[in-house]
């Protein structure tokens, strides 16, 4: 399918709103994302059906010309096999006319991304964790969201109601004047909405089609580096030898004492227990909404101070230099997980790529391996080992004494130079490559021995017209990309 590209000058951006709906309306939003969920089940189902027979038919030496044929996830296949057997499946049949066509559309769609990826993870074309097949979504930890392409999605002109199909006017809590605005203006139209339940609210996020012009920043010529930490959360060195430190909040500390109380009051319930099919009490439901209450409230708060942090940093720099850290790896550590979760490296590094696109800046990916707390920022010197309780670096060639922090950003930050052109667009090659110092040390992976796939499992080894061979790791070309 043709990936939307808007049109030139324009870009597309999400509006996010939270919505009032009375009963009947939170009713009907829970039926559409239920029937979202439903049909992404059946899709799963009817398209694992022909993986396991054809596995169970080659067991009984059926010859390969005669085995059941595959059944193509795509789309269109999905919705055409989908409107054939709604009006005649007992699953189906008695319900699926209460609600928009839109509800189904994002089940399937759905089934056909997550068969997509399982694909490309096999092939080895998709980059990341592999990706195993698709698993039937349970009602209980299914996340509720619904997305509408067609219809009449619109904001009303007083700005405090939005209209979806089939589900008619809701009030949103906060006002919608400024998209309200641009589309009557002319410069924004909506592609989609989507409605989710979230941190115990509902919400509907259009994605309009914006005109935006870029904003320059107030310092283009200033280029930044920025060490994340956990003591401290970014400390950020310029390239004119400013070094600034931006402290850790640390919300999820701050709400550990009422979270304990409150997980200590959901154990003491009567909770949900799915092996003997007990439901929940009355006073569980209760007790485990006021524990949710708690999360809620730490994750908008650490998404509010990202969210400020990451803006100031894109509004100020023409050049942001970040670390490729690996987060995933990091979390593995159970001393320091709780708290680089809570720091979120990851999402700081996710806002500042398409923050700098949106303000016309680069941003430039230092190498995983890029020694920027062992080297000096005065000489260039690269000790062959500094311990992490080491928290002052002391040069032994030209005798800089400097916080360990802030010598791996004024290391970052002197990267930049090297990286004279590119627009940090992802996918942007026009970058000059930088060799890494020499003296660092740097432990090298080992690529675990492959498992051969058998045919018991649905899917097998034979998928259609797909290429068994498995990759190892990638190689890293370069030591400096942007994105």
């Amino acid at each position: 399918m043709k990936k939307f590209q808007p049109q030139p000058g324009f870009v597309v951006q999400a509006y996010r709103y939270a919505l009032d709906p009375n009963a009947t309306q939170e009713a009907a939003l829970r039926s559409h994302c239920g029937a979202a969920r439903a049909a992404y089940n059946w899709a799963v189902g009817w398209v694992t059906a022909s993986w396991w027979q054809r596995t169970a038919e080659e067991t009984y030496g059926v010859p390969e010309t005669m085995l059941t044929q595959w059944r193509r996830w795509s789309l269109p296949a999905l919705r055409k096999a989908f409107n054939a057997i709604k009006t005649t499946d007992a699953r189906f049949a008695n319900w699926w006319e209460e609600n928009s066509k839109e509800a189904y559309n994002t089940g399937l769609a759905n089934a056909a991304a997550a068969f997509d990826n399982y694909a490309k993870s096999k092939q080895g074309k998709r980059r990341g964790k592999k990706v195993g097949t698709p698993r039937f979504k349970p009602k209980r930890k299914a996340r509720l969201a619904c997305r509408f392409t067609t219809g009449t999605i619109r904001v009303e002109q007083d700005g405090r109601h939005v209209t979806l199909p089939r589900l008619g006017t809701m009030r949103v809590h906060e006002r919608a004047d400024s998209l309200r605005d641009r589309i009557t203006a002319g410069t924004a139209r909506i592609l989609s909405a989507t409605v989710r339940h979230e941190r115990g609210r509902w919400f509907v996020a259009f994605q309009v089609e914006v005109a935006r012009e870029i904003t320059r920043v107030a310092r283009p010529d200033t280029a930044v580096g920025i060490d994340l930490g956990v003591k401290t959360l970014a400390v950020m060195a310029d390239s004119h030898g400013e070094i600034r430190t931006v402290s850790n909040p640390k919300h999820l500390d701050g709400a550990l004492k009422r979270l304990r109380r409150a997980s200590r009051a959901v154990s003491r319930r009567q909770g949900p227990d799915r092996r003997t099919g007990q439901k929940a009490s009355k006073r569980w439901e209760k007790a485990n909404a006021r524990r949710n209450k708690v999360h809620h409230r730490v994750a908008n708060l650490r998404a509010d101070a990202l969210h400020k942090l990451t803006a100031a940093v894109t509004a100020e720099y023409g050049t942001v230099v970040v670390e490729d850290l690996n987060v995933a790896g990091m979390l593995r550590n159970r001393r320091l997980a709780r708290r680089i979760a809570d720091a979120g490296f990851g999402e700081i590094r996710r806002q500042l790529a398409y923050k700098t696109r949106r303000n016309g800046c680069r941003i430039v990916a230092a190498d995983r391996f890029f020694p920027s707390s062992k080297t000096c920022s005065g000489c260039g010197t690269v000790k062959a080992k500094l311990p992490l309780h080491v928290r002052t670096y002391e040069c032994d060639a030209c005798g800089l004494v400097l916080d360990r922090d802030d010598n791996a950003a004024r290391n970052l930050a002197a990267l930049a130079a090297a990286c004279t052109t590119g627009t940090g667009v992802a996918g942007d090659q026009d970058t000059t490559k930088v060799s890494k110092p020499r003296g660092a040390d740097q432990k090298t992976r080992i690529t675990r021995p492959r498992r051969k796939t058998g045919t018991g499992r649905a899917g097998g080894a034979n998928l259609p017209h797909q290429r068994q061979t498995e990759t190892g790791d990638r190689t890293q070309a370069e030591a400096l990309t942007l994105w």
